[in-house]
């Protein structure tokens, strides 16, 4: 098991945010930036929590950033390597870090506590709901860490899937919440101006 008081948090948003054409870390739900809805999720439950983006961020003002070692951007995989290597050389280095995407507003607030309580040595723990496994969303052992730097060094390797198959793993399963229109995965992201609306309601309705 993991130490919860040692775990940090990685929020990634270090992408180009494609799908909707702006940096998700910024949109706005309610007043609040998605990325710090995400960080007042994790904050009660980890021992830090940062902002995986470019140095200049704009929210660097209000989470410390750790930025990609790799210039090309390359994806969720380039973030958790960050956070995996940044912590390595500091007292107490926790032995694991969790990440999660910073379109994910609604996420459980138990998640690093039943995470942490399936790690072990080298096995990546999974958050799971409605029979899907979010594998950006995960408890990362750090021991992992140069195996992830060899296997980004090849411009081909950019999927999550791909990296987490080369490992052991564990997944935990998470309920759906009630919501304003039926059933909600407490992990759903926000790819789409129709999911920000939903996001809207969802927190206009105070369901959670």
């Amino acid at each position: 098991m993991a130490e919860l008081a040692l775990v940090p948090a990685v929020i990634l948003a270090g992408g180009l945010s494609r799908r909707m054409g702006e940096d998700k870390a910024l949109i706005r739900l309610g007043e609040t930036p998605l990325a710090l809805h995400v960080a007042a999720r994790l904050a009660p439950q980890v021992s830090t929590v940062h902002l995986n983006a470019p140095a200049e961020h704009v929210l660097s003002d209000t989470l410390p950033v750790l930025s990609d070692s790799l210039p090309d951007r390359p994806g969720p995989l380039a973030g958790v390597l960050a956070g995996m290597t940044a912590f390595s050389d500091r007292p107490n280095a926790p032995t694991h870090v969790l990440t999660t995407p910073c379109d994910t507003p609604f996420l459980p607030r138990d998640l690093v506590r039943r995470l942490a309580e399936q790690a072990d040595g080298g096995t990546i723990v999974i958050a799971a709901s409605a029979g899907r496994t979010h594998p950006v969303t995960a408890l990362w052992p750090v021991t992992l860490a140069a195996d992830l730097k060899l296997w980004l060094d090849d411009p081909t390797h950019r999927r999550v899937f791909d990296f987490v198959a080369r490992h052991r793993t564990k997944t935990v399963e998470f309920p759906v919440f009630d919501g304003p229109f039926g059933a909600v995965d407490p992990f759903f992201n926000i790819n789409t101006p129709e999911d920000l609306a939903l996001a809207r309601i969802i927190l206009e309705r105070g369901v959670l």
